[in-house]
């Protein structure tokens, strides 16, 4: 019966320990979403995508997360396997197998309910985020909520081509603003990265770029190549872009007051 209590506590700290390694994932800039992902991915040693590592290792402070997260994981599996195995091995008695079983559903149950309770989780996160706030120099920073990620909105890292329309040309030429396309920055070899250039700058071959816009939008940019199509693919996003603005502002102005 002791073994049973043991694995229902273990649990139930697992459970809150990949609770709070979530939220500190989100202060660090992920979305709500992918940080819990992420930290239980981490915990169970179920592994990431190569994305998903790669965004861990170039945050140091992501790095340091998931690392302790990976310890006490394997710690804490491998202490649930030895309580649950004594669970049903060290009573004599089918009785004492019988409550053990009974703890362990009971407590899984409540668990699982405590997991899907919005009421439960809402005062959870408020009391991580203020222990958080108060003894780390952790700063919330969900920038997937900030860009509307969610709202078909993203933000991808690729390589200009070489016969692509945009090689060779500047910003002020490519005029994709129209279109409702950011360059966040560029990052050029032996040269480094220039965070939010300007008009003037030109795209070379072989750079890589951080663009924000409309998944569409970006998928059609990264299409083009130069010749006739990619200035009329250039202008039909623009208009498409002029569309959606004059339904956003109609729908500003027709809010009520």
């Amino acid at each position: 019966m002791i073994a049973a209590v043991t694995l229902f506590l273990i649990v139930s700290i697992s459970a809150l320990i990949t609770k709070i390694a979530a939220i500190a994932l989100v202060h660090t800039g992920l979305s709500t979403e992918s940080a819990k992902f992420q930290a239980r991915s981490a915990y169970t040693g179920t592994g990431m995508s190569t994305n998903e590592t790669e965004s861990i290792m170039n945050h140091p402070v992501r790095r340091k997360i998931i690392y302790n997260l990976m310890l006490i994981g394997n710690a804490g599996i491998v202490t649930a396997m030895s309580s649950l195995i004594l669970t049903f091995v060290l009573p004599e008695t089918i009785a004492s197998r019988l409550y053990g079983l009974l703890i362990i559903v009971i407590g899984m149950l409540l668990i699982w309910l405590a997991v899907r309770s919005k009421w439960v989780n809402r005062g959870l996160s408020n009391i991580i985020n203020k222990m958080l706030k108060r003894y780390t120099d952790l700063e919330i920073q969900d920038y997937a909520a900030v860009l509307h990620l969610k709202d078909d909105f993203k933000v991808i890292e690729a390589n200009v081509d070489s016969d692509g329309w945009m090689c060779n040309r500047t910003l002020q030429e490519l005029n994709l603003r129209e279109e409702g396309i950011t360059i966040l920055g560029v990052d050029r070899k032996d040269s480094g990265y220039y965070g939010s250039p300007s008009g003037e700058f030109k795209m070379l071959a072989n750079d890589t770029v951080t663009i924000y816009g409309k998944s569409d939008g970006i998928q059609s940019l990264y299409n083009r190549k130069k010749d006739f199509y990619a200035q009329e693919e250039h202008e039909k996003y623009v208009v498409k872009e002029e569309q959606r603005k004059a339904v956003e502002k109609f729908k500003i102005e027709s809010k009520p007051d």
